[in-house]
């Protein structure tokens, strides 16, 4: 399966420790494509559909659903940890995770 920035995928997050976000659910892909070409592992964010507003946690609608996801539980996974491919996020969406990003961990 070919793996792009952006795309949602379904994710099989455990096992998982303490705090972090944990069972099989959608994730997107934050690592840009050419690692994503090159490495066994690729950089993901979690969706959540429950979560209080923070400036960390994006809006998000897929498939009809509304969630969120969440910029502030990025981690590093083995793509054997990838199920499939759901789509991929608006270019709204890309546009504020890009903003979000760059305000969490440029300035």
């Amino acid at each position: 399966m070919e793996l792009s920035q952006y795309q949602i995928i379904l994710v099989n997050l455990d096992p998982t420790m303490g705090s972090e976000i944990k069972k099989t659910r959608p994730c997107v892909i934050i690592s840009p494509d050419e690692m994503n070409r090159h490495l066994r592992t690729i950089i993901i964010a979690p969706m959540t559909t429950t979560s209080k507003v923070y400036p960390t946690r994006i809006k998000v609608n897929h498939e009809g659903v509304n969630g969120y996801l969440v910029i502030d539980q990025i981690r590093t996974i083995d793509k054997i940890r990838v199920i499939k491919s759901l789509g991929k996020l608006t270019e709204k969406e890309i546009l504020e995770v890009k903003r979000v990003m760059h305000e969490c961990f440029v300035l």
